[in-house]
């Protein structure tokens, strides 16, 4: 099988590749396509696949092209992880929102709607292509904001475009860890939107075990969610909410953390990984241990601000993954894949078309909920009603993320107004209207989308 990675040169590249070496099924992919527009940065990640390869006689035969088209034609999955506008555009997605002095950041809030603007042209001419080259593919999206660039793709491709995230499933994982339980065992009720979104229950043997991490203050203490919320709300709320809802939930707090701090989550990256290719271009070996070494450090200072840190600065965080290339969004990937390609029927918390799943919003928007996947499609689960809190603010993000693709598809500078202005971050009109205006003049790519 043949698998396209868009965006290859990304710094989650090789999450996906550790994933496919140790894959022992079959059918398997034997064939890895990176596609990226940056040449030299392409070759740069052939050298560290490639050192990652050896000793697995069975590795996928890696290819690179700047081309599109010979990357994408007879693929079978499709992988994208690409980011319109490069750090940079991540810079200034930050800076102009906290220079109005609202959240910054890379999916929440405006920063995410100017992501968005720019992503969504770029995504569904993909789509067109893909419908084109590779029509039987499926596409597994990594492209931030995952919710809002899975539903504009669905519109070309339908179901087979599903949007991948591993904070819900990590979220499972981590709970069963502090409880003792096998994750494999257990079934995580979770319900929301990308980044937005909740624990319900966790049922294990029949018996929902969340309350005895609730009432657990040794557990809740280590836990993430519980060093990000405190242990009184989470047990306020009777539910584990995703971390994302931090931004929400204390608004105030991560504004003010992130305008004091020394640099945005962007410009370390920015920082960091221009470090990174330079090193690796005056390298002959050792790039995939240099990668290994600049990737922990980027992981370490995950969302550093809600956990009391700095970027920079390794966070106190809680229970770690205890293996990332498996478990994260590299693995769910490929339990997709082999559900599909081999009818090796998985259940994991997806993005995709609701389908009546959550009362409440449109059928055919795009939710995260658990979602059954084989080698007929994806089926996600019948799930209880949201609460009355959770599904208000699921149908107002939901309404700016559809203004922000209309916005994007049409060219049309008021949708996008309406986007900006109807986010629960954004508490003032006049703020919206200085937002557009200052993505519009500092970020190109935005710009492009009304220049049309």
């Amino acid at each position: 099988m043949k698998l396209c990675v868009l965006g290859g040169a990304g710094f989650r590249t090789p999450f996906v590749h550790q994933a496919l070496l140790r894959d022992t099924g079959s059918p398997r992919v034997d064939e890895v396509a990176l596609h990226d527009v940056d040449a030299g940065r392409l070759d740069g990640m052939v050298r560290i696949l490639r050192e990652m390869s050896r000793g697995f006689p069975d590795a996928p035969r890696i290819t690179a092209a700047t081309q599109l088209e010979p990357a994408l034609e007879g693929s079978d999955f499709v992988f994208a992880a690409v980011r319109i506008g490069g750090l940079v555009g991540r810079c200034r997605d930050e800076r102009v929102a906290l220079d109005l002095g609202v959240l910054g950041q890379e999916t929440t809030g405006p920063g995410g709607i100017a992501y968005a603007l720019r992503t969504v042209p770029f995504a569904l001419g993909v789509a067109e292509q893909v419908r084109r080259l590779a029509p039987d593919a499926y596409f597994l999206n990594f492209t931030n904001p995952a919710g809002i660039i899975t539903e504009a793709m669905q519109s070309v491709l339908g179901d087979r475009v599903l949007g991948i995230c591993d904070t819900p499933s990590g979220m499972g994982r981590r709970i069963a860890a502090q409880l003792g339980l096998d994750h494999r065992r257990v079934q995580v009720d979770y319900v929301g939107l990308n980044h937005l979104g909740w624990v319900r229950r966790l049922v294990h043997e029949g018996t929902d075990v969340l309350p005895r991490l609730l009432a657990d203050d040794a557990a809740l203490d280590v836990l993430e969610e519980g060093l990000v919320f405190g242990r009184d709300w989470l047990r306020t709320l009777g539910v584990v909410p995703n971390e994302y809802l931090h931004y929400y939930y204390a608004n105030r707090e991560a504004v003010r953390s992130a305008r004091n701090a020394r640099e945005t989550r962007g410009e370390f990256l920015l920082r960091t990984q221009g470090a990174f290719w330079e090193e690796l271009a005056r390298t002959t070996e050792g790039a995939a241990d240099l990668w290994r070494a600049t990737v922990s450090a980027r992981s370490a200072s995950y969302m550093a601000e809600a956990k009391g840190g700095e970027q920079g600065e390794p966070a106190h965080i809680g229970q770690p993954e205890l293996d990332p290339a498996q478990q994260g969004y590299a693995g769910v990937a490929l339990a997709v894949m082999a559900a599909v390609s081999r009818d090796e029927r998985a259940t994991m918390i997806l993005n995709v078309r609701n389908r009546g799943t959550v009362a409440g919003l449109p059928d055919d928007a795009v939710v995260e909920v658990p979602t059954t996947v084989d080698a007929n499609g994806v089926h996600p689960l019948t799930t209880d009603a949201p609460d009355l809190h959770q599904l208000g603010l699921m149908q107002q993000v939901k309404a700016v993320e559809r203004h922000a693709i209309a916005a994007a598809v049409h060219g049309d500078r008021t949708e996008a107004l309406r986007a900006f202005a109807l986010h629960p971050l954004v508490d003032s009109v006049t703020v919206a209207r200085d937002l557009l205006d200052g993505y519009v003049q500092r970020i190109p790519e935005v710009a492009a989308v009304f220049e049309r």
